[in-house]
C-alpha cells in the first residue's frame, strides 16, 4: 500500500507522464500518432529509429497510458490514448515553449517565420472559407496519413511532389495548406515554394489532429 497522500499520489502520476514527454524522439512519435495507427516498424522508419530504440520508447508512453497497443499476428500497432487528450497536452505544450524557451523562439525566428512572415488562417476562417467554396486546401502529408482522415475537400499533394504537380492547383484561388502541426515543416515549405511560384498560400494554424481534436468534419478513414 502506498504511503503517499492522496496529492502526493496525483503528483507522482503527472510526474510520469512528464517524464514519458521529456525526450524529442517520444514526442516527434506522438506527433506521427496523432495522424492515425501505426505499426512499430512504420513508426521506427518515419521517426528514423531503429525498430528496437522505437519499441523502447513506445514502451514508456504506454507506461505512462499516453498510448495504447493491440498486436496483429507478429507486429504491435500503436494509437494515442484518448487522442483528444494527447493532442491538447501536446498543443499546450508547444505554446508554453513557444513563450518561455529561448532556444524555441529563435528557431522559429530564424526558421519559421523565415518561410512564413503572414499570419496563419485559423480554423474558423478555414471553414467558413470551405463553406463559400472560396479557397483550395492543401494538404502536403503523405498519402497513407491522408487516407486516414483529412479535412474536408482537401487536395493531397505530398511536399515531394508539390512542384512538378502545381497545374493540378486553381491559379486563380488562395491555398491554405496544412500537415501533421503547428510546427510540422511540410506545410512551412509547401507556402514558401507556392508563393515563391506565384501563388497566394498561406497555412493552417495547426494541422489535422487539431482540426479533428476541434469537433470539425473531416473526411476519409477517420470521420467513420
Amino acid at each position: 500500500m502506498s504511503s503517499l497522500g492522496p496529492k502526493q499520489q496525483v503528483l507522482a502520476g503527472l510526474a510520469q507522464i512528464a517524464q514519458a514527454l521529456g525526450h524529442a524522439h517520444r514526442l516527434e512519435l506522438l506527433e506521427h500518432l496523432g495522424q492515425g495507427e501505426r505499426s512499430v516498424e512504420d513508426l521506427a522508419a518515419r521517426a528514423s529509429l531503429t525498430v528496437a530504440n522505437a519499441s523502447r520508447h513506445l514502451q514508456l508512453l504506454r507506461r505512462a497510458a499516453l498510448v495504447e497497443g493491440r498486436r496483429d499476428g507478429k507486429r504491435i500497432y500503436y494509437r494515442l490514448a484518448g487522442a483528444d487528450v494527447v493532442v491538447r497536452l501536446l498543443s499546450a505544450l508547444s505554446q508554453v515553449g513557444e513563450r518561455n524557451s529561448a532556444e524555441i523562439a529563435r528557431v522559429i525566428a530564424g526558421y519559421f517565420r523565415a518561410r512564413d512572415e503572414f499570419e496563419p488562417v485559423s480554423r474558423n476562417e478555414l471553414l467558413d472559407r470551405l463553406r463559400s467554396g472560396t479557397v483550395t486546401v492543401l494538404d502536403v502529408r503523405p498519402e497513407d496519413e491522408f487516407a486516414h482522415g483529412h479535412l474536408p475537400g482537401a487536395l493531397n499533394i505530398p511536399l515531394s511532389q508539390l512542384q512538378r504537380r502545381l497545374a493540378e492547383l486553381p491559379p486563380d484561388q488562395e491555398v491554405v495548406a496544412y500537415c501533421r502541426g503547428p510546427w510540422c515543416v511540410l506545410s512551412f515549405e509547401a507556402v514558401a515554394l507556392l508563393r515563391d511560384r506565384g501563388y497566394r498560400a498561406r497555412r493552417l494554424e495547426d494541422g489535422f489532429p487539431e482540426w479533428k481534436t476541434a469537433g470539425l468534419p473531416i473526411g476519409g478513414r477517420a470521420s467513420a
